[in-house]
């Protein structure tokens, strides 16, 4: 390949990633502006400035569209946990400390838009299929940095303090998109940070076996 066709392919290359990073901050953006059912094809485009056709040479359906947004945003937000996260102190003193970062990782823009491609997955196969997978991946990655933080604790104990997290924040971000008091969000992230720096040291009794 001459210089001039590589330099032309790697043009190609960057207008094409452009397109596709373009229509997947477009997609998040309408998902937090105006909700999963108004966010059509044709509103996603305007946003991005792209043509309706460019979104087929990218993305077959909506529903790949609207996962591969979240994963795209996902991945971002996982890269900024994962270097926060290991930079946190291990032991007990670093197990606050992580669920502050959970919090910000799993509310905000994130959760918006999370929430809305949920609710509709509920009654869409294809969208619930297409989701399924990056909302795993994100629990499977941020576990396994958290696991550093956790250092000697049980396996079946850090993934049970990371579930429990993982929802509490999930709860206390659908309670801050209903307009809940944040006042008293902070309040129950305060107390579930003192009860698992307890659940970490073995002060606090641990899950009821089945």
């Amino acid at each position: 390949m001459t210089e001039v066709a590589a330099k032309s392919h790697r043009t190609q290359a960057q207008r094409r990633e452009q397109t596709r990073t373009a229509l997947l901050d477009a997609t998040i953006e309408c998902l937090v502006d105006i909700g999963y059912s108004r966010a059509s094809v044709q509103e996603i485009c305007a946003r991005a400035g792209v043509s309706k056709g460019a979104v087929q040479h990218h993305f077959a359906t909506k529903a790949e569209l609207m996962a591969a947004a979240v994963e795209h945003l996902t991945n971002r937000l996982r890269g900024e946990l994962a270097a926060s996260l290991d930079g946190l102190p291990g032991g007990a003193s670093g197990v606050a400390a992580a669920i502050d970062l959970l919090w910000q990782g799993y509310s905000g823009t994130l959760s918006t838009a999370v929430t809305e491609l949920w609710v509709a997955a509920r009654t869409d196969p294809e969208l619930r299929a297409a989701i399924r997978p990056v909302d795993r991946a994100l629990g499977r990655s941020t576990l396994a940095h958290l696991s550093q933080v956790a250092g000697d604790l049980p396996k079946e104990r850090a993934e049970m303090l990371f579930w429990l997290t993982v929802n509490l924040t999930r709860g206390l971000a659908l309670d801050a998109e209903l307009g809940g008091d944040p006042h008293r969000r902070r309040q129950l992230l305060e107390e579930w940070k003192r009860i698992a720096v307890l659940l970490y040291s073995g002060s606090a009794p641990g899950p009821v076996q089945d």
